[in-house]
């Protein structure tokens, strides 16, 4: 297939992250939602035997670091623009701000929707990949998505926006079917994403030819948790 981007070949992806769980260290209500908690989580993954972690914010990767978290750090900023759906990571501004607060890998939105600022994913992977010098995951929702990221050179592709785009398919669980399909398409590595509640959950994606899987509710948000004790009111 050929490749209209960086080549994703550049990066080694094996010298950068190992195979195996990412966990993704973010919160959505207070008062987990500090810097300071989610360096706490994603050093405890770290000393749990994780490969990664996935953080929202440069202030939340800066903090990682700077507390001793040496795993890779996928940095994304979910920063929301009018008249556009794309909220992971959706400018050049946004990817420059976590490149300078340490993170080693940059999670864009990889659909084709409409970007703020005339944007295109091709320029905001070329932005990153050759400007910043740091590979580049896509979040993608569809095996379109993921050939087209795959043409642009994209280093990983992960699988976030399954189920979570209008024109995608949502699974009850984690769409296991998709990375089945786009593994054997695409020449950069997958990592499972989405939905991914128990081990045996991560075992399949794995099985299915995923690189790694990102688990975030599960392990994380604590309060999602705290509710599946919680008794039912009848």
């Amino acid at each position: 297939m050929q490749n209209t981007g960086t080549d994703y070949r550049r990066f080694n992806m094996p010298e950068i992250m190992d195979k195996g769980l990412v966990v993704s260290c973010q919160a959505w209500h207070p008062p987990l939602m500090r810097a300071d908690i989610m360096a706490a989580f994603a050093l405890s993954a770290e000393r749990c035997g994780a490969v990664g972690i996935r953080a929202n914010t440069p202030e939340h990767v800066a903090t990682m670091k700077e507390m001793g978290v040496t795993i890779p750090i996928i940095g994304i900023y979910k920063k929301r623009y009018e008249n556009s759906d794309v909220y992971i990571t959706p400018t050049q501004e946004e990817a420059r701000e976590l490149a300078e607060a340490g993170a080693s890998i940059i999670a864009i939105d990889g659909t084709k929707r409409p970007r703020p600022n005339g944007e295109t994913l091709a320029d905001l992977v070329r932005y990153i990949q050759d400007g910043l010098g740091l590979p580049v995951m896509l979040d993608i929702s569809t095996v379109e998505e993921a050939l087209f990221g795959d043409q642009l050179g994209a280093a990983l592709l992960s699988t976030t926006l399954a189920g979570y785009t209008p024109y995608s398919e949502k699974t009850d669980g984690p769409d296991i079917e998709l990375i089945k399909k786009i593994v054997p398409q695409v020449s950069c590595p997958v990592l499972g994403e989405g939905r991914f509640h128990t081990p045996e959950d991560v075992i399949k994606a794995m099985e299915a030819g995923a690189y790694g899987v990102v688990v975030g509710t599960a392990l994380t948000d604590l309060e999602w948790r705290i509710r599946q004790f919680v008794p039912k009111k009848v």
